[in-house]
C-alpha cells in the first residue's frame, strides 16, 4: 500500500500533523509512505517508520512547485492521498482514496482540524521520531547529574511573538529561586537572526547549554526529551517539545492561542493581557510565567 501525505511547509503545522501520520502507521501496518513538506519541516520525518521518500517542496513563482510535485508523483498509483494543503494534486493523480483539508480559518485547535480529515475524535496527539544515535548524542550533551535541564526557546518566526530576552533571564532567576537548582538549555533555529534573538539569554545565563542553532529537527527532539520542562514562545520548537512528551509551557501574545496552543499530555500556556490576537508580549509578566511553570511541573509530579 502506498500513501502520499502532503503536509505543511511550516514546522509547527507539520509537527501537529504527525499525530495523523502516527494513526495511519498503526491503521495500515503494511503501508509505505511518501511525505511532502517544506524545507524547514523535512528533518521532522527523517526517522519516521516505513517512509520511502520525503519530497521537499520549495515555493516557486506562479505556483510551479505544485507542477513539480505532480511530475514527481504522477507515475505512481497511490492507494491513498492525504492532503493537508487543500490542493488539486490528489485529483490529478491515480488515487484510490482521497482525503483533503479545506482551506480557510476556523475556530478551535489546529490538531482537531487536521483530525477531521479522517473523522477522528479525539484527535491523535503529535509524535516525534528520533534515532538511537541522536538519543545517545543528546545524553552526552545533557548528561545525567548536571541537571535537571530546562529548555528555553526565546525565538519565533516573527518579532511580535517574542517575549523579550530580559524577561526570559528574569524568569530563569525567579524560577530557580522557587523551584531549586536547574540548568538552562537554549534552543533556537539556524541563521544570524535566530542567534541574535537568543544572544541576550545565552550571554546572561553563564551556565546555559547553548545548542548552537545547528541541530536537525530530530536532534532537537532528542535533546528536548532530556529536559524536565520547556518554556518558549509560540513556535515550531514549542510544538516539537509538546510532541516529544516534555512538559511544555507556551507563551502567547498576538498569535492565535485557541488554534495553536501546545497539544500533548503535559502542556500549558500563558497569554499576555490585551485584546485577543493583538496582545503585546512585553505585557506578559515574569511572575505569571513562573507560576504557570511551577503549576505545570506540580501537575506532572502529581500525575506521576
Amino acid at each position: 500500500m502506498r500513501i502520499l501525505f502532503i503536509t505543511s511547509t511550516r514546522l509547527g503545522d507539520a509537527v501537529i500533523s504527525t499525530g495523523l501520520l502516527d494513526h495511519l502507521l498503526r491503521r495500515y501496518p503494511q503501508a509505505r509512505f511518501t511525505i511532502v513538506c517544506g524545507p524547514v519541516a523535512a528533518g521532522l520525518f527523517a526517522h519516521m517508520p516505513r517512509r520511502d521518500r520525503t519530497i521537499i517542496m520549495a515555493k516557486r513563482p506562479y505556483d510551479m512547485h505544485w507542477v513539480d510535485l505532480w511530475r514527481q508523483c504522477v507515475g505512481t498509483r497511490w492507494d491513498m492521498c492525504v492532503d493537508l494543503r487543500g490542493s488539486v494534486i490528489p485529483y490529478l493523480l491515480r488515487v484510490s482514496i482521497r482525503r483533503g483539508m479545506r482551506g480557510g480559518r476556523r475556530p478551535g485547535p489546529r490538531v482537531g482540524h487536521i483530525a477531521q480529515v479522517l473523522r477522528l475524535s479525539p484527535p491523535p496527539m503529535p509524535v516525534v521520531w528520533t534515532s538511537a544515535a541522536e538519543r545517545d548524542a543528546a545524553q552526552a550533551l545533557l548528561p545525567d547529574g548536571q541537571g535537571p535541564w530546562v529548555a528555553l526557546a526565546p525565538t519565533a518566526n516573527w518579532a511580535g511573538k517574542v517575549w523579550p530576552a530580559a524577561r526570559f533571564v528574569a524568569f530563569w532567576h525567579d524560577f530557580v529561586a522557587r523551584h531549586g537548582p536547574a540548568r538552562p538549555v537554549i534552543l533556537y533555529g539556524p541563521g544570524d537572526t535566530e542567534r541574535q534573538m537568543a544572544h541576550g539569554v545565552i550571554s546572561a545565563l553563564g551556565d546555559a547549554c547553548d545548542t548552537g542553532g545547528g541541530l536537525s529537527i530530530s536532534q532537537v527532539a532528542a535533546v528536548l526529551q532530556r529536559c524536565m520542562l520547556f518554556v518558549g514562545n509560540d513556535s515550531g520548537l514549542m510544538h516539537l517539545s509538546a510532541a516529544a512528551g516534555v512538559p511544555t509551557l507556551g507563551l502567547f501574545g498576538p498569535s492565535r492561542v485557541d488554534e495553536y496552543a501546545p497539544c500533548g499530555r503535559s502542556v500549558a500556556h500563558v497569554v499576555a493581557p490585551g485584546p485577543a490576537g493583538r496582545a503585546d508580549m512585553r505585557d506578559l509578566g515574569v511572575s505569571s510565567v513562573v507560576d504557570a511553570a511551577l503549576r505545570l511541573l506540580a501537575g506532572v509530579s502529581k500525575a506521576g
